[in-house]
């Protein structure tokens, strides 16, 4: 299915249920989440990158105004996983990263349902909560776009695309700047912790998990806050050695 055009991209929505079709982009395991590992190791990342999926896509189906959820993904072990959570899950068939891959699942949705209000959502929101989402979703009713700025301001994690509206995603890096210069609305950010805390870094961890995670990844809980204590100790261990080597004296 080809591109949806609009004229002046007035928020009309005809859709009989009026209810949001969710696209969630997610790259596969063996490559999510790469800046967690130096704060959490190898071994960790993945299961940790699914965990956050998981989460994420439970959290949204829960949601009232979400008729349904589309994963797109190469990765087979997360597409069967987050299908048993009811997700509609496709390949990424443009396999032109995260943009391509979102408007390739907007399109999926309109091909089924061409009335379809559509929003992106992050993969890595593991302290979503379905009500947040939920006022999110219903100020979004009210425009022709709109965007969520992530935590720290700079990124996104939420752009909506009332029905006959093109999508147009501008994620990665810097993209708060380009939704709102695409004429996108800003959703005001007050209350709404849960939906803007993506996880990139283990600081990030640290903090989604003081807001409080879903289920999948509090199961990691405890081997993440072993593993970041193995992480302190060693480099603790490393910059003793450092020191005492500067002072010309023992690194055992």
């Amino acid at each position: 299915m080809g591109p949806t055009f609009t004229k002046g991209e007035i928020a009309t929505n005809t859709d009989p249920s009026g209810r949001w079709s969710l696209v969630v982009p997610l790259k596969p395991l063996a490559y999510a989440k790469s800046r967690l590992r130096e704060a959490l190791g190898e071994g960790l990342r993945p299961r940790l990158a699914l965990a956050f999926a998981e989460d994420t896509v439970a959290a949204a189906l829960s949601c009232p105004d979400v008729r349904d959820v589309v994963v797109v993904t190469d990765d087979t072990v997360a597409a069967a996983s987050l299908a048993s959570l009811g997700a509609r899950v496709a390949p990424d068939v443009p396999a032109a990263g995260l943009n391509a891959a979102l408007a390739y699942g907007a399109d999926l949705v309109r091909a089924g349902r061409p009335s379809a209000p559509v929003a992106a959502l992050n993969a890595d929101l593991p302290a979503l909560r379905p009500s947040e989402l939920s006022r999110i979703l219903e100020f979004s009713s009210g425009f022709p776009r709109t965007f969520l700025s992530d935590a720290a301001g700079i990124g996104t994690t939420f752009l909506s695309a009332a029905s006959g509206v093109e999508l147009r995603p501008a994620f990665g890096g810097p993209s708060r700047g380009r939704h709102l210069a695409s004429g996108a609305r800003e959703v005001p950010t007050a209350g709404l912790d849960s939906v803007r805390r993506d996880v990139d870094t283990g600081d990030d961890l640290r903090v989604a998990l003081a807001l409080g995670v879903g289920p999948r990844t509090a199961e990691l809980r405890d081997a993440v806050r072993l593993r970041t204590r193995e992480v302190t100790f060693d480099r603790t261990v490393d910059a003793v050695r450092c020191v005492r080597f500067q002072a010309g004296g023992t690194s055992s």
